[in-house]
């Protein structure tokens, strides 16, 4: 019975090899790309959307430091272009902290 044994391998990976780190990176900028850029179409979420682009865009940005394969910056790209969208609109709105401080 000489069956290939199939490795588990990485969703985002096109070279063959796991990389659990950049695909953790992916999701949370994707997530917080998305609850960002939806949450910024209401004007009264602007904190939410303001700390969550932020969020975002310093773990997209620290996720293309790293990441490997193309497929991975290609995700992060659009999650950080979510996340810079919500992160601005959010600022436009309001800001980080909404008239708290000033």
């Amino acid at each position: 019975m000489a069956q290939a044994v199939r490795r588990q391998v990485s969703l985002f990976a096109t070279d063959g090899k796991p990389h659990p780190l950049q695909d953790t990176l992916v999701a949370v900028t994707l997530v917080l790309g998305v609850l960002s850029f939806v949450s910024a179409m209401f004007h009264n979420l602007h904190l939410l959307s303001s700390w969550t682009g932020l969020v975002g865009i310093l773990t997209g940005a620290y996720g293309q430091f790293i990441s490997a394969t193309t497929r991975e910056r290609f995700l992060l790209v659009l999650g950080l272009g979510l996340s810079a969208a919500g992160f601005f609109l959010g600022m436009a709105f309001g800001g980080l902290f909404g008239g708290l401080i000033g």
